[in-house]
């Protein structure tokens, strides 16, 4: 057995122990563990964001550790085992790599995501969008809605096209403002984000990606306010903190 085999049995063990001998441990369902994991799961996506690798290592072991757990609650439960949610991976992962595991040609990336989306199509699935979750935050919603269709042809030909379509969404949007109706307003805002979502996809940029950096950016700048701010933020004025806004953006250069 190698080394990874031997590290991956190990954390089985020790699931196995705690299971048995912590109350903590032995108190857990896959409900209580559901919100644990959410957490997880945004602390590993602030390390990717920060290229911090040495925090990637740490939390790819808690999410290793959750997964773990979910295998041995759904162990005891009768429903399902370790063996037979990894066997189902490689599985599928065969199955959906036939230019890999079998004779089909692929010339790109591109060929690969519509050859994907064919092969799950064929295993059952009803749609195109049956794999996107519900409880997706909405901007990751909308590219991974846009990524899936365009597998199938449902997309534009060229960024100019894209782009003329931010335009068209903005020129509805502020028609709406202009009518005043807030639900019109809303689902305008709505289309011209989408539209935004898609313009960034044909730039190969991540927008919930851009929208994060752009937010720790505003935030840096706004603590810098508060940390050299002579006086309460309260008793000045918008041009006073626009000055040290600015101070903030010559010293970290953003």
């Amino acid at each position: 057995m190698d080394s990874k085999a031997l590290a991956f049995m190990r954390l089985v063990g020790i699931m196995d122990d705690l299971r048995e001998k912590c109350p903590w441990d032995r108190k857990q369902t896959i409900q209580s563990l559901r919100k644990l994991t959410i957490e997880e799961m945004y602390e590993l996506v602030d390390a990717i964001t920060e290229n911090d690798y040495e925090g990637i290592k740490e939390e790819i072991g808690d999410i290793f550790l959750h997964l773990v757990f979910y295998a041995k609650i759904g162990t005891e439960q009768g429903q399902f085992t370790l063996e037979e949610s990894l066997n189902g991976i490689c599985d599928k992962l065969i199955n959906r790599h036939p230019h890999i595991y079998g004779d089909i040609v692929v010339n790109n990336e591109e060929d690969v995501k519509r050859n994907w989306e064919q092969i799950k199509l064929k295993e059952g699935k009803k749609s195109v969008l049956g794999g996107v979750p519900k409880a997706l935050p909405a901007m990751v919603k909308a590219y991974r809605l846009q990524e899936k269709t365009a597998t199938v042809g449902f997309e534009w030909d060229k960024i100019e096209d894209v782009w003329a379509k931010v335009l068209e969404e903005k020129q509805e949007l502020e028609e709406a403002v202009a009518e005043g109706d807030i639900d019109h307003i809303e689902e305008e805002f709505g289309d011209m984000m989408f539209s935004m979502v898609n313009y960034a996809r044909f730039l190969n940029i991540d927008p919930e990606q851009a929208l994060e950096k752009i937010n720790k950016k505003f935030k840096k700048r706004f603590e810098y306010i508060e940390e050299h701010a002579p006086k309460s933020l309260a008793d000045m004025s918008l041009d006073e903190m626009d000055a040290l806004w600015n101070e903030s953006k010559v010293k970290f250069r953003q």
